[in-house]
């Protein structure tokens, strides 16, 4: 793949990473307030922003699977996810809504045995039909992961022309904004989860189409040490979240929510150029490399040149 579309691709991580922190801080400090005690924040955080990043991110899980397929071959995976899953397993010790676990489980579910399907269109069909399966599920956040993985997959072995982001955000930006105020008159809980999956269409070819003008390389530099480094960085987030807890449930004006995220973001771009420039992967997509692989893979960089040497592959990290 060329080097521009890896920089895009680390790029849509790194705002879904950042996105996800976002809803995430958000939903903490709401957890359990009533309805009627929310404010026009938290009906903007539910009705633009809620259930969009994560759909981008497994999109994006599946769009890796084929890098790493290409570069590892199929078995590799194994490890990879057996590792992803214990990773997990160590956040849900401090943070109960953790996907990794998940990710890990559905990966091996569906991607493994989608790789001996012939490329393309056998996949993006099976993917449409398992995500619309899922979509009529009462409990369908985390059924629609696996669909997502599959039309990632896809996507990446189809390559679509560019020239449909402009038709393809015109579009779901639409449906997104119908959708949602179908949602308001009926709070149908389908309106709910096709305006998140249309409004991640949305803010993915949105993203992408300014990664493609003249304002890509203040928007590359921000978001791309947030992909590079999605797995530390999503870690990390959790953690700041964790504690800082006790002032998002003291909040009323969810304000808090704001702050909080934008710090811990601009920390997190900050520490991964200053980390990025130094090393070739980040603290714990390294670990899960070398676990991965079962020995130690170099990390530092020696000279500017190594910094664009071709990777072993590039997934969630």
């Amino acid at each position: 793949m060329a080097r521009t579309r890896i920089h895009e691709l680390d790029a849509l991580r790194g705002f879904a990473v950042g996105g996800i922190m976002l809803v995430n801080t958000w939903q903490h400090a709401v957890n359990g307030v009533p309805a009627d005690a929310r404010n026009s924040l938290d009906w903007t955080m539910q009705a633009v922003f809620q259930g969009r990043f994560y759909p981008i991110f497994s999109l994006l899980f599946g769009i890796s699977f084929v890098l790493f397929l290409d570069r590892a071959g199929r078995w590799r995976l194994l490890p990879r996810l057996f590792w992803l899953f214990w990773i997990g397993i160590v956040q849900h010790s401090f943070y109960e809504g953790e996907v990794l676990t998940d990710y890990a489980f559905y990966g091996l579910l569906v991607l493994l045995p989608a790789s001996f399907l012939s490329s393309g269109p056998p996949v993006l069909i099976l993917g449409l039909a398992v995500l619309g399966w899922a979509l009529g599920q009462a409990n369908s956040a985390l059924l629609i992961i696996p669909g997502l993985f599959l039309i990632g997959m896809a996507l990446m072995q189809m390559r679509p022309s560019p020239r449909l982001l402009w038709p393809g955000f015109a579009v779901s930006a639409v449906a997104t904004a119908l959708l949602t105020a179908a949602w308001e008159m009926t709070h149908a809980g389908l309106l709910y989860r096709l305006a998140a999956l249309t409004g991640a269409a949305a803010l993915t070819t949105g993203m992408l189409l300014l990664l493609r003008s003249r304002w890509s390389r203040p928007i590359s530099a921000v978001l791309e040490p947030l992909g590079k480094m999605a797995l530390t960085n999503y870690v990390t987030g959790t953690v700041v979240i964790t504690l800082t807890g006790a002032l998002l449930h003291a909040d009323p004006t969810r304000l808090s929510v704001l702050a909080i995220a934008a710090v811990t973001l601009a920390a997190q771009a900050e520490a991964g150029r200053w980390w990025l420039a130094r090393y070739r992967y980040g603290p714990l997509e390294w670990v899960w490399r070398c676990l991965t692989w079962f020995r130690p893979v170099p990390n530092r960089l020696e000279s500017g040149r190594d910094h664009h040497r071709p990777l072993p592959d590039r997934g969630l990290s």
